[in-house]
């Protein structure tokens, strides 16, 4: 009977992969000498369209770790995929002076991407996409800007529901317009 609780918390909690992205030491001058501490930053996500971060700080790195997880799995937000392996759309996503161009990519072109936003498009799953960081190196601003496009991101059903259209209205109204064109000429 031990072993049916553990099975429960198992299937419970879903399999999230982290990353962490940055670690910094922080020190404090004291009397007696010098007093260090440590931020960490981790990027959180089940490689299936989910993904969050989170920072933590604390005396010792372990423990800074283990925080910023526990609030990346807090903060996590959806981003609709296409084919579960690229954007559906491009996107530019800002926060403060950091700003990011993420563009949809064909299949096998991989992730083209700078060390903290290649983190997050990992743990979100996303496998073909071109992104470019202008402005803010910060680890910190540039996961913020992303996260801030990835948000902005919408899916043709989206569209189709805010719209009040079907999804196949609007896949065809990009089709159809270079035939209207070619008809007329």
């Amino acid at each position: 009977m031990a072993k049916e609780p553990k099975q429960r918390r198992e299937d419970a909690a879903p399999e999230f992969a982290d990353r962490l992205v940055a670690i910094n030491r922080v020190s404090k001058t004291v009397k007696g000498g010098k007093r260090f501490g440590f931020a960490a930053l981790v990027v959180v996500g089940d490689q299936k369209g989910r993904v969050g971060f989170g920072k933590g700080k604390a005396k010792e790195v372990p423990e800074a770790i283990r925080k910023a997880t526990e609030q990346a799995k807090r903060n996590m937000i959806r981003v609709p995929l296409r084919e579960g392996r690229t954007l559906h759309h491009d996107i530019e996503g800002r926060h403060g002076a950091g700003k990011v161009v993420m563009r949809t990519a064909p299949t096998g072109t991989g992730i083209i991407a700078g060390g903290p936003m290649r983190a997050v498009f990992e743990m979100l799953g996303i496998q073909d996409v071109v992104a470019k960081s202008i402005g803010s190196q910060n680890p910190y601003n540039m996961i913020r800007a992303t996260l801030d496009g990835l948000q902005k991101e919408m899916s043709p059903r989206m569209v189709a529901q805010r719209r009040g259209k079907k999804v196949g209205d609007i896949l065809r109204s990009k089709d159809e317009a270079p035939a209207a064109e070619a008809a007329e000429a």
